[in-house]
């Protein structure tokens, strides 16, 4: 086994750099097929979520082998390779194994425990199979690991340790709040069809949301999913679908909205959600928000007040122009001008340059400019604490928005916005990275090892197998051999003898080749054991191409056993 992985995930690389990284479905689709094209590598798959990137290979040469796959990632997410490198991980034959299952344990997401990670991996696997890109390494792999997944799921409470991505969203969203008392009776807007869109949309139903709209670039899908939550059992939520174009006005309607999409670029830009917030139905706007033209900054240039760098006339009652927020934006010599002008003076640096004094003689004159001002008003003019200015208080939220897309589909912009409040993937890992373990970690943690330990031995058993079949089909043709030796030597032998002597001489053979290839098998399923294939074939003198063959026939009818699906 030559298991190597690359990639990247949040525990390695910025949210930046991930949302610069996604692959699209027809990236991961040409980064599978260069894989296995390329020399290095015979099968290849691709984990690709929110927040991780993954390429999975059998390689037979692992420098070669990471060299190739770290490029091949570079190429196809269109981050430069020298920019990418600093962010990779590697992990190679029983350590990417461990990775691998600490993935479907769910020990390796951003919410520790969280189960959605097994669809996702089922999902790689199903598109390498389709792609014939998975052999039997990548096959046996991914199948263990949706079976070590379901197994820590199933027999320990990791499930207690997290949740989905999406219900944290929905927590953080709530600001503390239970979900079910902050969501009942909100409207929502789901943004996408897919599956973490549609997780999303079954979440709010069964919180309480009083209706769910859900758009999405092709109608069918977001008609089927509103179709599904309406039919629903345990929810009686009412659910609609809209076009795309039908957004801007569904988000003056809308308490919450959740967006998860395919979307290289932004799907809901800061302007548009200020203007939904800003054009609620009933035509007002969000309480607490304050227009841009009607909160106007002071400006920098000459006062009404002779000296003063600022225009006195537009400052606004109780703003100080001693305050920090008053020289604001100020070049270096209107600040140098306001200061002196405060300690009752002025001095004009301006000038020097204007002259084309400047340097160490515009510093000299200012010094002594200073200087004089300490001599005329008989003390050096202090440094001036800010005087306090009162900030009104940050409105409530009236639109919360979730972001679970990667790259965003909601511009960060919106965190600024006066009456909303965002979460995504970057806030969701922020609140994270604090989040308690619970004690069920370490009993899922001991799960993977152990089931590390025996997909190893088994992969260690499996790959001396073919020698094994090789060596009882070389004993039964010398069987074969011999017995039609005898059969020429004693011609008048009738079929009753001629077959006790062919099940004696068999059964000789069996027992004699018991004992060691039973032993071989226990011994190569051992750490180390690789070398007893080579051994036995070294023993016994066996065609190389006669092991290869028995190998090609075993990996066929695996193919075909896929090929024909599940019984």
């Amino acid at each position: 086994m030559s298991l190597l992985v690359v990639g990247l995930s949040h525990r390695s690389a910025p949210v930046s750099v991930l949302e610069r990284a996604s692959l699209s479905e027809d990236a991961r689709i040409k980064l599978l097929q260069d894989t296995v094209a390329a020399e290095p590598a015979t099968e290849a798959a691709v984990l690709s979520t929110c927040n991780r990137i993954e390429l999975y290979a059998d390689v037979d040469k692992f420098h070669a082998g990471v060299a190739e796959l770290s490029t091949l990632l570079a190429q196809h997410s269109g981050v430069g390779l020298e920019e990418l490198t600093p962010y990779l991980y590697v992990h190679y034959e029983d350590r990417a194994v461990h990775h691998l299952f600490s993935v479907a344990c769910g020990l390796d997401s951003m919410v520790v425990g969280e189960g959605q990670i097994l669809g996702q991996i089922k999902d790689a696997l199903a598109r390498a199979q389709d792609l014939h890109t998975a052999g039997r390494l990548l096959n046996d792999l991914f199948q263990q690991a949706l079976r070590v997944g379901k197994r820590a799921h199933s027999e320990t409470g990791i499930d207690r340790a997290g949740q989905s991505l999406v219900t944290f969203g929905l927590e953080q969203l709530a600001i503390g709040a239970p979900v079910e008392t902050w969501a009942r009776d909100k409207k929502a807007l789901v943004i996408g069809a897919g599956s973490m869109s549609s997780l999303a949309a079954a979440t709010l139903a069964r919180a309480g949301v009083a209706e769910i709209v859900i758009a999405n670039r092709t109608p069918e899908r977001a008609e089927r999913l509103a179709e599904i939550l309406t039919e629903g059992d345990d929810t009686d939520v009412l659910a609609r679908a809209v076009p795309m174009g039908s957004v801007p006005f569904e988000l003056t309607r809308a308490d919450v909205v959740v967006s998860c999409t395919g979307a290289t670029g932004l799907v809901l830009t800061a302007d548009a959600i200020a203007a939904g917030v800003e054009s609620r139905v009933g035509g007002q706007p969000a309480a607490g928000t304050v227009p841009a033209e009607e909160a106007p900054l002071p400006p920098t240039s000459v006062g009404t007040e002779e000296g003063c760098p600022l225009d006195l006339s537009a400052v606004r009652p109780g703003f100080s122009v001693m305050g920090e927020a008053a020289v604001a934006g100020m070049d270096a010599a209107t600040l140098e001008q306001h200061a002196a002008w405060a300690a009752g003076t002025t001095v004009d640096r301006r000038r020097s340059e204007r002259t084309g004094r400047g340097g160490p003689e515009a510093d000299a004159e200012l010094i002594g400019a200073l200087a004089a001002t300490a001599s005329a008003v008989g003390r050096i003019p202090e440094r001036r604490r800010p005087e306090p200015v009162a900030e009104p208080p940050r409105p409530e939220p009236v639109l919360f928005l979730l972001d679970l897309a990667m790259p965003r589909d909601i511009d960060a912009a919106a965190h600024r916005l006066a009456g909303v409040r965002l979460v995504d993937i970057e806030s969701l890992a922020e609140a994270s990275a604090d989040a308690p373990m619970a004690a069920d970690v370490d009993q899922v943690r001991r799960i993977v090892s152990d089931e590390v330990a025996a997909f190893g031995a088994a992969q260690r058993a499996a790959h001396i197998t073919p020698t094994v079949v090789a060596l009882r089909t070389m004993a039964a043709d010398v069987v074969a051999g011999e017995i039609a030796r005898l059969e020429g030597r004693l011609p008048g032998l009738d079929d009753k003898h001629r077959a006790e002597i062919t099940q004696t001489v068999r059964r000789v053979v069996d027992k004699l080749l018991h004992a060691p290839t039973v032993r071989v098998k226990q011994l190569a399923a051992e750490p180390g054991g690789a070398g007893y294939a080579d051994a036995l074939r070294t023993l016994f003198d066996l065609d190389p191409e006669t092991v290869a063959s028995v190998s090609r026939a075993g990996e066929s009818t695996e193919k075909n056993a896929r090929n024909r699906g599940p019984a």
